[in-house]
């Protein structure tokens, strides 16, 4: 099975919950969709207007904290194919911009293409597109292995180490 894929590209904000239940309740009621994947502790929805992929990232609450302090696990888009993904990667190159490349990458239940990027203030963007929604070995959002759960859906998380690689990567460039 293959993921809903945007003809255009579609924003990606994965947020980091404390009570994933609820949210997926609040989220589902919101936007008036059910999540389009859930997993243990991870769901995420296809929203079609606005074109959104939210992500939810269940997170413990000493961790996440209240507000938007803590709420935010990383940015995204989107994008229907790995030429897609190569483009990103072109124009960020030519711009000067460091990036992190994944190709191949299996995390959050899904086999993916990506690339990283930072903004100035440091919030972790990435560009990917999703290659099998059912991996044969898939992994969670913190990129831990997952024994019987066959995945299929997008995004990778920041916290699970990519933005510390990203980082250490971009200041190589």
């Amino acid at each position: 099975m293959s993921a809903p894929t945007p003809e255009t590209g579609r924003v990606q904000l994965a947020l980091n919950v404390s009570d994933l239940e609820a949210s997926i309740a609040f989220y589902s009621a919101m936007f008036g969709v059910e999540p389009h994947k859930r997993r243990p502790g991870y769901a995420n929805f296809a929203v079609a207007e606005p074109p959104l992929k939210l992500v939810l990232v269940e997170t413990p609450a000493d961790a996440r904290g209240t507000g938007v302090t803590g709420a935010l696990n990383h940015l995204g888009v989107e994008v229907a194919s790995t030429d897609e993904v190569r483009a990103a990667r072109e124009r960020f190159a030519s711009a000067g911009l460091a990036a992190f490349d994944e190709d191949d990458t299996t995390c959050c239940y899904a086999l993916q293409d990506k690339v990283w990027v930072h903004d100035p203030a440091g919030a972790p963007w990435e560009v990917y597109t999703v290659k099998d929604e059912a991996p044969a070995q898939p992994r969670d959002a913190f990129d831990r292995p997952v024994e019987g759960v066959a995945g299929d859906g997008t995004c990778c998380t920041p916290a699970a180490g990519h933005a510390e690689r990203a980082a250490e990567e971009a200041c190589c460039r």
